[in-house]
């Protein structure tokens, strides 16, 4: 079974409505019913692929369409698109190492690979890796400047993942608390880090565990 988030189709930078970072924010984040959410990955394929034929370079685009794949993998199990969106992260971070969402998307496919299906068989089906994973989030937090959503995603994803190492998901979380918000990405990040710094605070790593499984894509979604 494959089933994992590449995670984000969010980046800070502000989306205006119907470009393929806003549908796809508007599945991962907003969105309670699966159908719902293929169809908008569908229209955020098709934008990114229409923005491509004219301007094949375009770096945002390439990025949204690698994400939407990578999407429409989790949510369809399919093997080739999780792959295929890796792929084109690492190509991504490839051509600008110091880009921190081409790191952020490459953590969130590692550790959401070994969050969904165990870190045995995300090595031995997909090739994720723990240790890659922990790095490039590190990274993404580091070349994030002074804005919330990386400091925020990157405690969502450290609690899920490892709900012993509350010391690491509560520093993340504090650094979103007291961040910069100039999107609305950074504003919904700095919300779910709010939202789970309580139970960190009181040492409670399951809790803030459970609760950042709802914050993270597709976490309104039914199970």
């Amino acid at each position: 079974m494959i089933a994992l988030s590449p995670l984000l189709a969010a980046c800070p930078s502000v989306a205006s409505a119907d470009t393929p970072r806003e549908l796809l924010t508007t599945a991962a984040f907003q969105t309670t019913d699966k159908g719902r959410a293929l169809a908008l990955i569908g229209q955020a394929i098709a934008g990114s692929e229409r923005i491509l034929t004219t301007r094949p370079r375009d770096r945002e685009a390439t990025l949204q369409r690698a994400i939407a794949i990578g999407y429409r993998g989790k949510l369809t199990r399919s093997r080739s698109d999780v792959r295929a969106s890796l792929e084109q992260f690492e190509r991504l971070a490839a051509e600008d190492a110091r880009d921190p969402e081409a790191q952020m998307v490459i953590a969130g496919w590692h550790l959401g690979a070994i969050d969904q299906l165990g870190s045995l068989l995300a090595r031995t089906a997909l090739g994720a890796k723990a240790k890659v994973g922990e790095t490039a989030l590190n990274r993404a937090v580091t070349l994030g400047g002074h804005r919330a959503f990386y400091p925020g995603m990157a405690a969502l994803l450290q609690i899920r993942n490892d709900h012993a190492d509350v010391a690491r998901a509560r520093r993340w979380a504090e650094a979103a608390a007291a961040a910069q918000t100039p999107s609305v990405l950074d504003m919904q990040m700095k919300r779910a880090a709010l939202a789970i710094l309580p139970a960190l605070q009181a040492n409670d790593g399951k809790k803030a565990a459970m609760l950042a499984r709802k914050l993270l894509p597709f976490g309104r979604l039914p199970d």
